[in-house]
């Protein structure tokens, strides 16, 4: 190949670069000139076969002109580079904040148990916590719970297969915490318990096998029921942050003697009548009364110098009321549109 062939090769390749459009064109024409197979390629190759003088004079002329189209080449695959990469035509304010992650936040009931607790921290109440694997002692002998007592039967009770010599089940309700409290804590005391309690029950709008009480206990020298019932209506004006009907109805518990339910107008339907209150107007919140006298022996402590009263509050109840929920299973669904609203 003469010298300008090898020359008239380079403009048309130069010529070529300027016509490309785009990098992937510019590659094609780089492969097709320059690549293992391409025609400067093999060029050089041929060389070989030349005389050496001749060879010389060539090759130097070739791996010129190969150096030139390389550069070309280089040059237009720049432009291509730079043009690609500026910011697109409409106006980018990098100032504006980016978007906000989302956050996780509280489950209802644990809004509704912190507040709980508020409330009677701020009236003297300490906050006391317990195990959720009882044994039978605590859970229904130590509250004078008879051991032919229904509460017992496997349809109320979790019981748990258990290799140690002591019965085991999963507590009923957080009274057992009282116990262990009074044992170790002398008279005068003011104390509540929050916790997850289990009942082997159907589920239904008004009723979970697994949901929250608040238990609570106060021992003093002068307690009466009409302590109970000025401490309890305190809690619901601020729990409520309004005046709240309540009712106390006689009952039975084999922990408190006497013994009464605590009802409060249904705050769902406004006491008209729902599937929350049952069509009654009236929602079951805490059963309550003063401490029976054996449940005072069992803990150490002599009844006639420290009477005191003892309740039982279904947070998730009260949870209901707050927020004007009409089915206790949607806490427990882990649906996020429910959960989200909170």
């Amino acid at each position: 190949m003469t010298k300008i062939n090898l020359e008239n090769l380079k403009i048309e390749i130069e010529k070529r670069v300027k016509r490309a459009k785009d990098l992937k064109e510019l590659d094609e024409i780089f492969k097709k000139y320059l690549g293992k197979k391409g025609e400067i390629t093999q060029i050089l190759r041929s060389l070989k076969d030349l005389p050496e003088k001749e060879r010389k004079k060539r090759g130097e002329l070739a791996n010129q002109i190969k150096q030139d189209i390389e550069k070309t080449v280089r040059v237009g695959r720049e432009k291509f580079q730079s043009s690609s990469s500026k910011f697109p035509k409409e106006w980018l304010d990098v100032t504006v904040p980016g978007k906000k992650p989302a956050l996780g936040h509280l489950h209802p009931l644990t809004l509704i148990k912190r507040k709980t607790e508020e409330i009677f921290e701020a009236m003297g109440f300490s906050v006391i916590e317990g195990p959720e694997v009882e044994n039978e002692w605590y859970n229904f002998d130590a509250l004078n719970i008879p051991k032919d007592h229904p509460a017992r039967d496997v349809w109320d009770t979790l019981w748990l297969k258990e290799p140690q010599s002591q019965k085991l089940l999963l507590r009923t309700h957080t009274s057992p915490v009282q116990i262990r409290y009074m044992e170790k804590n002398n008279p005068p005391l003011r104390m509540i318990v929050p916790g997850r309690i289990f009942r082997h029950e159907a589920t239904d709008a008004s009723h979970e096998i697994n949901f929250y009480q608040l238990e609570g206990l106060m021992l003093g020298k002068d307690i009466s029921a009409a302590n109970f019932k000025a401490i309890i209506e305190e809690f619901f004006s601020r729990f409520f942050e309004k005046e709240v009907k309540i009712r106390l109805r006689p009952s039975f518990f084999p922990f408190t003697e006497p013994s009464f339910e605590v009802d409060i107008g249904c705050l769902v339907c406004k006491g008209r009548g729902c599937k929350v209150c049952a069509q009654t107007g009236w929602v079951e919140l805490m059963g309550a009364g003063m401490v029976h006298p054996n449940v005072l022996k069992a803990a150490g402590i002599n009844p006639k110098n420290w009477p005191g009263f003892a309740f039982g509050i279904g947070m998730d109840r009260l949870a209901m009321m707050k927020y004007k929920i009409n089915d206790i299973r949607l806490f427990y669904s882990g649906d996020l549109r429910f959960l989200e609203q909170f």
